[in-house]
């Protein structure tokens, strides 16, 4: 019994140790954990509530509005659009096969291309969808899928679609212009991102709102020169041409005469940025990235140095008999041959013996500073992405048959914009004026190139050229005075000018009276039913430009007369020369 009692002391001796012994170590680990959690309060505090705010703390971008595009009159050229984007955190995500499913058929995608996106589980961002409408973000969402969140982004919507694409152009997915204005204006349309500061939950979902760190700036508004009523009006009627003598492309451009504001600026083919795909070689604007031999439509010009520089005057008389003239080997021809005409009758007739006369006579420099003075072989400056010069030799590097050649449209090369700005003087006293894609407040000085009388007397020749028995037959105006040049010519090719493909081109403006619009017209290969600049681009002038006219209530300068209906053989009478 005794034996016992003792043993049973011992055990009760040893558990009191252990437990003493125990709570010990306990005691010490606590301190421990105080003397390291006092510790890392205070020797590391800054880097451990950093780190723990990296996991839970987010900055994210606010977004800006993009800024719209207008037309001089205030219409929508091109504006944001609300949109949702579904993106992923994957290593949040959380998703049965009924649910993949379902949300690969609401966003038309393969299951397979879900998994790809979703497959590394160290990212936290990926894209699933970009630019849906609201109405399938709301099927998302009703999905309650863990991981697959929607943002709020914006799709740029151009309400006139392929009418005025090449002057507007377009953005990409992440909004960034990529032709046109919406390129050469990224800056101020794009505006500046704000930042915000928010609190997610391990699965990626915003619990608390800390601060806005910035506001966004919203982009810029910009007013172009552009009417969008004249556009259509162009856009209608080269897209009829086109269609009518099969061409293979074709360009227009309207010009405030007295500003040197684009009105209109037209391309075909065309395509829809509201779904830019398939476009390659559409995106061009060849009014201005294009060049071309512009033919006759020179003829004014050279006409115009010959008067101001060469001691012409509008009654000099040319003998172009026998209806051609040799320069060495070449050989210039005229289509109907003709006698002796005066200056003003070789632009009504469009005779190139007697242009190339005229050039001849002329100093091979002054005829070089009159293309330089009208801007040929130089940028227009409207700023305008891939503009090409054009291209003017230097007259100190001239052939005689080159400076020939040169004043009827061969031998040098423009765009159409160049074209159109060069006819400017004929509208404003011999002032060229400068041309401008934005919307002006006020008129420019114009840079003067001609005498006010030399440019009158031009203006008159080309109002000659589209009465009977001249070129132009076709441009004419019901009720108004008109004016202008046909041109044609061979395109020219790597091997020189090819036999079978030509340029139909016309210049003109009205009222004739007091110059207040500039179109030029170019049909790129026309070939069915003609390809004269008289027969497929003067129609196109003048019915854009009766349009134009009656949409700005210009009055009638011409209230009597007739718009006169040609003959087959009159039509034959004035074909011009190649």
């Amino acid at each position: 019994m005794v034996y016992g009692a003792e043993q049973r002391t011992h055990e009760i001796s040893l558990s009191t140790g252990r437990r003493r012994v125990l709570l010990t170590c306990v005691l010490i680990m606590f301190g421990l954990l105080a003397f390291r959690g006092v510790y890392l309060q205070s020797t590391n505090k800054d880097f451990y509530q950093e780190e723990g705010n990296n996991r839970f703390i987010r900055t994210l971008d606010l977004q800006a509005g993009r800024g719209k595009i207008k037309d001089r009159n205030g219409e929508i050229l091109a504006v944001n659009s609300p949109v949702k984007t579904v993106w992923a955190n994957p290593k949040a995500l959380e998703i049965n096969k009924k649910q993949k499913r379902a949300l690969a058929k609401i966003l038309k995608v393969s299951t397979k291309s879900l998994d790809k996106k979703v497959s590394n589980k160290k990212r936290e961002f990926v894209y699933i969808k970009r630019r849906i409408s609201p109405d399938l973000a709301k099927q998302v969402k009703a999905l309650g899928i863990s991981g697959i969140h929607l943002r709020n982004e914006f799709k740029r919507f151009y309400p006139a679609g392929d009418v005025i694409s090449h002057v507007v152009g377009f953005t990409n997915v992440d909004g960034k212009g990529q032709e046109g204005i919406e390129l050469i204006q990224d800056d101020k349309l794009a505006g500046l991102l704000g930042k915000r500061r928010i609190i997610k939950d391990r699965k990626g979902h915003i619990v608390e709102e800390l601060e806005v760190i910035a506001e966004p700036r919203n982009g810029q508004d910009l007013i172009l020169s552009i009417d969008h009523r004249i556009q259509y009006y162009a856009f209608r009627e080269l897209a009829k041409a086109v269609t009518k003598f099969k061409a293979k492309a074709a360009s227009a451009v309207v010009l405030d005469a007295k500003t040197g504001e684009v009105l209109a600026m037209v391309n075909l083919p065309t395509y829809n940025p509201n779904n830019p795909k398939n476009i390659r070689g559409k995106t061009r604007n060849r009014a201005i990235t294009d060049m071309y031999e512009p033919g006759s439509t020179m003829k004014p010009i050279a006409a115009a140095a010959a008067l101001e520089f060469g001691g012409y005057s509008p009654s000099t008389r040319i003998d172009t008999s026998p209806g051609y003239m040799s320069i060495g080997p070449a050989t210039i021809h005229d289509a109907h041959p003709h006698d002796v005409l005066t200056l003003a009758e070789v632009v009504k007739k469009s005779s190139n013996v007697g242009s190339a006369k005229i050039a001849l006579s002329l100093e091979k420099k002054k005829l070089w500073n009159t293309f330089n003075g009208l801007g040929f072989g130089a940028k227009t400056k409207v700023g305008f992405p891939g503009e090409a010069r054009g291209k003017v030799r230097d007259y100190t590097t001239w052939r005689p048959i080159e400076q020939a050649t040169m004043s009827y449209g061969h031998g040098i090369s423009v765009t159409l914009l160049q074209m159109a700005r060069a006819y400017t003087v004929f509208a404003n006293d011999g002032k060229l004026m400068p041309v401008s894609l934005m919307k002006r407040d006020k008129q420019p000085e114009g840079h003067q190139v001609f005498s006010p009388k030399v440019a009158n007397d031009v203006k008159d020749m080309l109002e000659m050229v589209v009465q009977p028995g001249g070129t132009g037959l076709k441009a004419q105006v019901a009720g108004y005075r008109v004016g202008g040049k046909t041109g044609t010519a061979h395109k020219l090719g790597p091997q020189g000018y090819e036999k079978d493909k030509y340029v139909g081109s016309f210049v003109g403006l009205a009222p004739a009276s007091n110059p207040r619009y500039i179109m030029a017209v170019v049909i790129d290969e026309p070939t069915l039913g003609g390809y004269y600049g008289g027969t497929v681009a003067a129609p196109v002038f003048s019915t854009v430009m009766s349009e134009v006219l009656r949409l700005m209530s210009v009055p009638h300068d011409a209230p009597n007369n007739n718009v006169v209906i040609p003959t087959l053989q009159a039509l034959e009478d004035v074909k011009e020369v190649i």
